[in-house]
């Protein structure tokens, strides 16, 4: 069956296009920056994208409407990179996805974030917004979730919120981990590496046998690209990468020394279809990438949402009559 959705802070689409390939459709997708706005629109220009401040975006219209409410809210509150202000910092927007819940009421709610999200340090501001989410009538599920265990070839841990509503059985279970499904960074990136005939391409191949580490975006204030901290850079180098940098195009063919990551790698790393563009300016493309949330994983968790909206379906048209109590 099919299933609508809303998403807010969409980014440039990784989590929506993963929920597509799940098979729900976007009723709207809210975002504030034009940049992404746009990514959203070249690629998918049937997608009713809301370019705005999601605090000013009401939900009220779609009430009682939406199968799935979802959205990665911004990091760097919770980010270890950051100054972990949480819900000091201005750019907290768990209060804005509540307040939708509140007004939407849809039947899954989907909230995505940082590893540093589960730190002690937020364990009072976690309790809160699940306690709130129990108030809103609704079952919480809550883990981290590695995206290698996903086939995506990067680390990328990132805590998966899932609510289900109380009036329909909660069946939801996270994605089992199927580690062994994904390439290392040599086999996923090597016809990339070699498009302009590098001779030294099978060798890198052999080399970059592990998983990359998590992939960096940055902000507006973030300086040129690059693939991350001393320690990251360091492990790029042991799969013969300069992550000093990002590079324009593949190594030509008498190339010597480590390549750079073009955004088109990247972009693989990260999940993404080779077709989906991300526009010409590099700095801006790969900031767009490297705060995306992976494709295959919001795809594989998509997968388990429609389960129990799938479940609720049968199960509202067999109980009619009958009242329902919540489970989980």
């Amino acid at each position: 069956m099919a299933y609508n959705s809303l998403e807010i802070c969409a980014g440039a689409g990784g989590q929506a296009l993963g929920l597509e390939m799940a098979g729900f459709d976007h009723q709207a997708l809210v975002e504030f920056e034009r940049d992404y706005c746009d990514c959203l629109k070249r690629n998918r220009p049937q997608w009713n994208v809301k370019c705005m401040d999601v605090r000013k975006f009401d939900g009220r219209p779609y009430g009682g409407q939406i199968d799935l409410l979802s959205g990665g809210v911004p990091c760097p509150p919770f980010s270890i990179a950051g100054k972990q202000l949480g819900a000091d910092d201005e750019r907290d927007l768990f209060p804005q996805m509540l307040r939708l819940v509140e007004e939407i009421n849809p039947k899954v709610v989907m909230i995505e974030n940082v590893r540093g999200f589960l730190g002690k340090l937020f364990d009072h501001y976690r309790s809160s917004i699940i306690a709130r989410l129990n108030h809103l009538g609704y079952n919480v599920h809550l883990r981290l979730l590695n995206a290698s265990d996903y086939g995506v070839p990067q680390l990328r841990p990132r805590a998966i919120i899932i609510g289900v509503r109380t009036d329909i059985y909660d069946i939801f279970t996270f994605p089992q981990p199927m580690p062994h499904l994904t390439q290392d960074v040599g086999h996923a990136l090597y016809d990339l590496m070699a498009a302009n005939g590098w001779h030294g391409a099978e060798q890198w191949r052999q080399m970059a046998n592990n998983i990359a580490p998590t992939l960096v975006g940055g902000s507006k204030k973030h300086g040129g690209p690059d693939l991350g901290p001393t320690r990251a850079r360091e492990a790029w180098a042991a799969m013969g990468i300069d992550g000093r940098g990002v590079g324009n195009e593949a190594p030509s063919a008498d190339f010597e020394g480590m390549p750079r990551l073009t955004p088109r790698m990247m972009a693989r790393l990260q999940g993404f279809p080779d077709d989906w563009q991300f526009g010409d300016r590099k700095t801006t493309a790969c900031r767009m990438i490297g705060n995306a949330f992976p494709p295959p994983v919001a795809h594989k968790v998509g997968l388990k949402i429609k389960q129990v909206l799938d479940y609720a379906s049968i199960d509202s048209r067999s109980t009619e009559e009958v009242p329902r109590r919540a489970v989980g």
